[in-house]
């Protein structure tokens, strides 16, 4: 086994024992699961706000990019079928 394997398992050996430490006391798990919540929440918002931001600034978003990846993916595909059907003639 690798040096950098046997760190690997010892990190996870310790994240581990942390989870379980962080999670044995029924009310400090509640708690994190609620930050948990309560930081997805404040991602969401954020993310909202930021893509309602963008595009008033006239700015593309991530989301608009991964739109146009798709349609490009899709393009491509209709091409090289357009292309096989000429090379067939």
């Amino acid at each position: 086994m690798s040096i950098a394997s046997k760190l690997k398992q010892r990190a996870l050996g310790f994240g581990q024992k942390a989870m379980e430490r962080l999670f044995s006391d029924e009310k400090r798990a509640q708690k994190v699961v609620e930050a948990l919540g309560k930081a997805q929440q404040a991602k969401k918002s954020i993310d909202s706000t930021q893509r309602v931001v963008m595009h008033q600034l006239n700015f593309a978003t991530k989301q608009d990019f991964k739109d146009l990846g798709r349609q490009l993916s899709g393009l491509k595909k209709r091409l090289r079928s357009l292309d096989d059907k000429l090379q067939a003639l």
